[in-house]
């Protein structure tokens, strides 16, 4: 397709575009912009550490990139939330943000609870559990948004550009994303086989695009964001930043699973949304499994529903503060 030809050539970039962070900062200044960095976590101890010293040393401290830095917390059990503040990050639980809506697990919850906490023009999402965090995890995300105005949401992949001098090497998401995500966007939303990872846990995204558009609190976050924000923008609305590679721990076939069932829930409810679909049943809850002892095999099953939260500006709270923030009376 011509429009993904032209798409990849001017909305996919590398980081080594961006290398010149001073000249980004005064980008961002000129522009009046702020931007917050969030990090989700759940049982992050290990990792969390390092990449609060990296962003903070360099996107914060060296090139004021960074105005906000925020760890929302799903509940550790282990000291993910100790090392974090100890390294001078602001540490929040997501249960305590926004109590009148109560509480979720799930990952989409904390992205979704930091919209109301963070006060920047522009959120950037990193995952903790990376092992080679690099400054590029931001500033490789951040900078298509200070530059092009008509982007709005930013992807991270983690392969090289797909033609070499040398000649062309594969190029693809993970498992999820090529046996499940990327059939299905072939088949419903062809244009969104140009994103490289849609599944990647690093974005940036403009606040009044996060605040109109719902969350699923579970696996289908990710997909869902780019179903809705593609129904309302276009492809023209995403840019992909290739940011090298990406060293992270591997996730069981079990685990990705149960991921893929909640992504196809969401994706199949998006359809029901956009009346792509004539007639699709009611979405079971149920996702069955099998696992082995010695010679005998049983079934697992595990209930599990995509439930959302709404568009942040329904909230009154969510107003109020934002309202404040501005010093509206």
């Amino acid at each position: 397709m011509k429009k993904i030809e032209n798409w990849l050539e001017t909305n996919t970039f590398h980081h080594g575009e961006f290398w010149d962070l001073l000249k980004l900062v005064e980008l961002k200044e000129k522009q009046g912009l702020s931007i917050s960095l969030c990090i989700p976590t759940l049982n992050e101890e290990k990792t969390i550490g390092k990449e609060i010293v990296i962003f903070r040393s360099e996107l914060m401290e060296r090139y004021p990139l960074i105005d906000e830095f925020a760890v929302i917390d799903s509940g550790s059990t282990d000291r993910t939330r100790e090392v974090a503040a100890s390294y001078g990050a602001d540490v929040y639980l997501a249960s305590d943000i926004l109590p009148s809506v109560g509480d979720k697990r799930g990952k989409g919850e904390n992205l979704w609870k930091a919209i109301h906490q963070l006060r920047g023009d522009i959120i950037c999402y990193v995952d903790a559990d990376i092992k080679n965090i690099h400054p590029r995890f931001v500033y490789g995300l951040v900078a298509p948004l200070i530059h092009r105005q008509e982007v709005h949401y930013v992807k991270a992949f983690y392969d090289r550009p797909l033609a070499f001098s040398t000649g062309i090497r594969p190029s693809g998401g993970g498992r999820v994303t090529e046996i499940l995500v990327r059939p299905l966007f072939s088949l419903f939303f062809p244009e969104l086989t140009a994103l490289i990872q849609p599944l990647s846990g690093e974005y940036a995204v403009r606040r009044n695009v996060l605040e109109s558009i719902p969350f699923p609190i579970g696996y289908g976050v990710e997909t869902s964001h780019i179903l809705d924000v593609y129904h309302e923008w276009g492809l023209e609305a995403f840019a992909q930043t290739d940011l090298d590679q990406r060293i992270h721990r591997n996730q069981t076939t079990l685990a990705l699973g149960k991921m893929s069932f909640g992504i196809l829930q969401s994706f199949l409810g998006r359809l029901q949304k956009y009346n792509l679909a004539d007639k699709i049943p009611e979405l079971e809850t149920i996702y069955r499994q099998f696992q082995a002892q010695e010679n005998r095999y049983e079934q697992v099953t595990f209930e599990k529903e995509e439930e959302e939260r709404p568009p942040m500006v329904s909230i009154p709270e969510y107003l109020e503060r934002r309202k404040s923030l501005s010093g509206v009376d």
